[in-house]
């Protein structure tokens, strides 16, 4: 059912009314334990993670870290941000870097990009990019069933909705069962017509509901960690502790942190350090 305008309003409502409530802190998600040692980085860089008929040779790529010597070590996706129409996964080599120098492999993929690309493009893509991640991580030494997803902004939304709404999974022959955690970081749960995204998702109110994580919210997912930033864009931390409750509600483990000075660039340019509140609570 598409939701109507009164609960459109009384949504809103609620965003904004928790905008600035201080952040609720839930039971820490299930996640491999902290790593230590100083591994040698291992970069595999443009792989290509579809290929065939509609294969891009750039938007359909991927970099994968490896901590050289590991073994069965997790594995963590991650998704740019950049308002789903821009960003790359070049950028993000000194994250991939970072977490793979504590023993923990990243897979660092590209995808298309509006306005070429529409909505469901991009979540098919970071589908196919788990896909291949999850047969391929054992041959860099990786754990295939410890898998997870992490994304920035407009990554944190492909990522949430991934773990939360099985049809892109489940294209690949797979489901969010096979998702060991999601860290969501400053995103965007809740995708409303005629917003400035109409050119990444159209403006048929059925559409972007079934694009919301939110609305896929009120079932079990595998666990969660929502972060953002406290000087971050409006509405995306009460976008954040609404996504938690749901989730909370339905019996999901999901935590729930507000980074310190930082802002909606800065919370995620500071995760590649060691000290990082953030980088340490994805290592948990």
């Amino acid at each position: 059912m598409v939701l109507g305008p009164v609960v459109m309003a009384a949504l809103f409502a609620a965003l904004v009314g928790v905008a600035r409530a201080p952040a609720r802190e839930g039971e820490p998600p299930d996640r491999p334990a902290e790593r230590s040692g100083d591994f040698a980085v291992e970069r595999h860089s443009d792989v290509e993670y579809r290929t065939g008929p509609g294969a891009d040779p750039v938007r359909h790529t991927l970099d994968f870290y490896a901590p050289s010597g590991g073994r069965d070590f997790p594995v963590m996706l991650f998704v740019h941000g950049g308002r789903w129409s821009s960003g790359d996964k070049d950028l993000y080599a000194p994250l991939g870097e970072a977490f793979a120098k504590a023993g923990i492999g990243v897979a660092v993929c590209n995808y298309r990009l509006s306005p070429a690309a529409k909505h469901p493009a991009h979540a098919e893509d970071v589908a196919n990019a788990f896909a291949w991640v999850r047969s391929n991580a054992a041959r860099f030494g990786g754990d295939p069933d410890g898998l997870f997803l992490c994304g920035h902004s407009a990554g944190a939304h492909l990522v949430a909705l991934l773990a939360t709404d099985p049809a892109y999974l489940a294209a690949e022959g797979l489901s969010p069962a096979e998702v060991r955690g999601v860290i969501a970081i400053s995103g965007v749960y809740l995708i409303l017509p005629n917003v400035p995204a109409k050119s990444t998702f159209g403006t048929d109110p059925a559409v972007c509901e079934r694009a919301s994580p939110l609305t896929h919210a009120g079932a079990k997912h595998p666990p969660f960690l929502l972060a953002y930033a406290d000087s971050d864009y409006p509405l995306l931390d009460g976008m954040a502790a609404v996504m938690h409750q749901s989730l909370r509600e339905a019996g999901t483990e999901s935590a729930l942190v507000e980074c310190a000075g930082r802002d909606h660039i800065s919370v995620i340019t500071n995760m590649v350090n060691a000290d990082d509140p953030l980088h340490r609570a994805a290592r948990e």
